[in-house]
């Protein structure tokens, strides 16, 4: 049985497995197989998404399923019952599950005691769908491959979808330039983990401005000077300021993150015809100003449908 849980265990060949499947379930939308027919898989939603319930909701559907949605009034995660009782109930009734929530453990609980195919469609901790899916986005626009090239990520780079694109880096091999203020640098941990080892102990130069490691077969770089990240890049990345949990926080948060937007100016510091990406919600004049957004939304709402393709890849590689 396979799971999707994090990008940090999932080796490269696999992520390559899923990136294959995903041009052919686009193109072949309505006449693909249908291997989760006579199945039901639930959603299992502490946490609200729009592009997320739907792009699996009908993503299942499309490969057969009927889909049980539950959130947070239905099935509350880690509350009451433990994670591992109500694992091992739905998993005598249900062929796999799909989980939105905030605690990376349980996601990993659910699918240890459910015994079912279970994905991770976001915690706080990673958001492994939306960066396989960027990948195939980025693939599918360049006609390349996304190995050897240059990511710039800008703004918050201390949260979930900054953290899978660090595995994702270590694991496939391109350079992943994060560009914010030190205070939203990603913790010595999460590198280490990505195989950069003791040089991702950063917190020991506190004045510097740039910090580069290895990890596994890619490069990361930590970086304040938003237009030297930029430099060259072929593709600017951007996530909302305020991530969900994070509203308490707000007002310290745009105050520190200021500037640290995609816009005209910095994408003239990039690679002629650099991808700009936004894995949305956007809030158009923070991280990402309306005259950029509105150039690139082709690209961007691209993205957006393409999470409906990859979880079916996902899906198909985890019950082949």
């Amino acid at each position: 049985m396979k799971n999707l849980l994090s990008l940090e265990t999932l080796a490269a060949s696999d992520m390559r497995s899923i990136l294959d499947r995903v041009a052919g379930f686009k193109s072949a939308r309505t006449t693909h197989a249908r291997p989760l027919t006579g199945q039901t898989w639930a959603l299992i939603f502490s946490k609200s998404s729009t592009r997320t319930r739907v792009s699996f909701e009908v993503g299942l559907r499309e490969l057969g399923a009927e889909v049980l949605f539950l959130n947070a009034n239905d099935i509350q995660l880690g509350r009451g019952e433990p994670i591992k009782d109500t694992a091992r109930v739905m998993g005598r009734m249900i062929h796999g599950a799909v989980i939105r929530t905030f605690a990376q453990k349980d996601v990993a609980d659910f699918a240890q005691f459910s015994g079912i195919p279970t994905i991770n469609a976001l915690t706080d901790d990673e958001h492994p769908c939306q960066i396989l899916t960027d990948i195939f986005t980025f693939e599918e626009k360049t006609g390349r491959r996304i190995e050897g090239s240059v990511v710039t990520f800008v703004g918050d780079a201390a949260c979930n979808v900054p953290a899978s694109w660090i595995f994702a880096a270590a694991k496939l091999g391109f350079e992943l330039r994060l560009a914010a203020p030190r205070a939203y640098w990603p913790s010595p941990e999460i590198l280490a983990r990505a195989g950069a080892g003791a040089t991702a102990d950063w917190t020991k130069r506190p004045d510097s401005t740039t910090e580069r490691m290895t990890a596994g077969i890619g490069t990361i770089v930590l970086m304040t000077d938003l237009k030297l990240a930029a430099k060259q890049a072929d593709l600017l990345y951007t996530d909302v300021w305020v991530s969900m949990g994070k509203e308490a926080e707000a007002a310290q948060r745009i105050a520190e993150l200021t500037g640290y937007q995609i816009n005209a100016g910095l994408i003239q510091c990039a690679k002629p015809g650099v991808a700009v990406m936004h894995c949305l919600p956007a809030y158009r004049g923070k991280e990402i100003d309306d005259a950029t957004f509105e150039a690139h939304a082709d690209l961007i709402f691209t993205q957006a449908e393409n999470r409906l393709h990859t979880q079916k890849a996902i899906v198909d590689w985890m019950v082949a």
